[in-house]
């Protein structure tokens, strides 16, 4: 148990030291308020005239990585500094700075306003800590990223993040190996674990196949991802099966990225894709930018938008709607987070996977966990739920009748959960009274003691929402559980089901004359798939 937290500290002290004229040198360094112990963070300096600051180690044996990411015209910027557990410097003319540090997930963010002058100043920032995911036997990893294996030590010790998957090959043109791809590092890279400290790690050698031209000519496909992988692969793409193959020979998981580019309906039935990304690339920590994108949402999933495209909320809802209807549809994709972070304005692990582990962290146990669904994604809150006492991924067995099952646990957060609801098959099957208990820590606890009756087989998950002052959507959501029920199989609802038939006949006709007859086939093929599940669709 954590003890009650001190308030957020962050403390400017006269120093002595030289700095660039008209210039005061700021120096500082980050601290756990609780045990004293030097952290390694993410830290934000911004003056009043709007301009971003980059500090820099102050020690030989430290680094500094700044971060400098824009999305267009709009006010999606990511500017930033992670910094080793060392102090660190700034030059700052005269003047008043606004001044944030985060680390991770598991720490309160610090925000103060600093004015300097033209005298020298030390920083100390005090941060708390409000949970110990390690401590209760929880694991963090981000699966879509595109940051340098020199970066990544510094990178992820600052945001607490255990694993990550550079995805070093990456190619954007159709037919085009990875191993020559346009985006590939260059690297030699072996698949062998890269060790940062005992409970960080990066596995370097996974492959993006993101798809933008065919034949030299503009067609987007969409983007997979393969990962854990043991070779080089030397197979370009489309098609796609052959790529399948190899990545479960070697122990791969295959990675949807987002749910709505063109192909992604066609990957999940014909690759037997693993994982889903509940929280993608598009999730940021600044604003949400990309309003338009990809192929659009069907009526029945009533997405949110508004004159400039997808709210926020409406492109997590979309995401979580299609998500919802391939599990109808009997696809148990696994839930996984990725930010892209060196691509898009978004810092590493913004969007994360938590895996449960017994016993202590261990990758190979980790990458287990992962494809077996022992899991929640979260952009903020911790989420714990247990069904029937065992946690997510689980796989009921049940004879028949109608079964009582209990859920359990709590959903947790820096701040006051807004909602905390469960479903059953997609749909809401109990909203969860929220009642925001303060912990000792300082953040906020809501119970969750529900239950709800199955007949039929079906699959169960929680998700909750923060109530946050800025109206952003931050949510956590586990990981499905799978009640199978004697004689009563899950099906999908017509509308569904209808909406991944009319997908697949709309890119086959879009990828008539430009596709190969083999590529094309992997579309029909997913056609085939989904009018048999129609079928049996209500």
């Amino acid at each position: 148990m954590l003890r009650r937290a001190l308030p957020s500290v962050l403390l400017i002290i006269l120093s002595f030291a030289c700095a660039a004229d008209g210039a005061a040198l700021l120096k500082g360094q980050v601290f756990d308020a609780e045990t004293g112990k030097a952290l390694a963070h993410r830290i934000y300096i911004q003056g009043e005239d709007s301009k971003w600051h980059f500090p820099k180690s102050a020690s030989p044996d430290g680094s500094a990585i700044a971060y400098r990411k824009q999305r267009g015209n709009r006010g999606s910027i990511e500017m930033h500094t992670t910094l080793s557990a060392h102090p660190f410097n700034v030059e700052l003319p005269p003047g008043q700075y606004t001044i944030t540090v985060e680390r991770g997930k598991e720490y309160f963010p610090v925000t103060k306003k600093v004015t300097i002058g033209n005298e020298p100043a030390s920083l100390e920032v005090k941060l708390n800590r409000w949970i110990d995911m390690a401590r209760l036997g929880w694991y963090s990893g981000d699966t879509h990223v595109h940051r340098t294996l020199a970066e990544l030590p510094n990178v992820q010790l600052a945001e607490h993040l255990n694993v990550s998957f550079p995805l070093l090959y990456w190619v954007t043109k159709g037919f085009q190996p990875p191993g020559t791809g346009d985006k590939t590092t260059g690297e030699k890279i072996q698949p062998r674990l890269i060790s940062i400290d005992d409970t960080h790690v990066i596995y370097p050698l996974n492959t993006e196949y993101e798809i933008f031209t065919v034949d030299g000519r503009q067609h987007t496909l969409g983007a997979f991802f393969v990962l854990n992988h043991k070779s080089v692969f030397q197979e370009g793409t489309p098609p796609v099966s052959s790529i399948a193959a190899k990545s479960k020979l070697q122990g791969g998981l295959l990675e949807l990225d987002k749910h709505n580019w063109p192909w992604s309906m066609m990957l999940v039935p014909v690759m037997g894709v693993d994982l889903f990304e509940l929280s993608n690339n598009h999730v940021w920590r600044t604003e949400f930018g990309f309003t338009r994108f990809g192929e659009p949402p069907p009526e029945f999933m009533n997405v949110e938008t508004d004159a400039q495209g997808f709210t926020e909320r409406g492109w997590i809802e979309y995401g979580f709607q299609n998500y919802y209807t391939l599990l109808n549809c009997g696809f148990r994709l696994r839930p996984t987070a990725g930010t892209a972070s060196g691509v898009h304005p978004v810092p590493l692990g913004f969007g994360r996977v938590y895996v449960k582990l017994e016993g202590g962290f261990d990758y190979d146990s980790w990458i287990q966990g992962l494809d077996a669904g022992r899991s929640f994604v979260t952009t903020g809150p911790m989420l714990f739920v247990k069904v029937d006492n065992v946690g997510p991924g689980h796989v009921f067995h049940q004879t028949g009748g109608i079964k009582t099952y209990s859920i359990s646990g709590t959903a947790q957060s820096i701040h006051p959960l807004g909602a905390v609801e469960i479903l059953a098959n997609g749909r809401l099957a109990k909203t969860v009274e929220v009642r925001n208990k303060k912990l000792s820590s300082g953040a906020y606890s809501c119970k969750i003691d529900e239950s709800i009756d199955v007949a039929a087989s079906s699959w169960i998950a929680v998700r909750c929402f923060e109530q946050r002052p800025d109206g952003r959507c931050r949510f956590a959501h586990t990981g499905p559980f799978h009640v199978e029920v004697e004689g009563r199989p899950l099906v999908p609802r017509k509308a569904e089901i209808d909406f991944l038939v009319e997908r697949m006949q709309t890119q086959i006709k879009r990828n008539e004359g430009i596709l190969g007859e083999e590529s094309l086939d992997e579309y029909r093929k997913a056609l085939t798939v989904y009018e048999k599940i129609a079928r049996s669709a209500k």
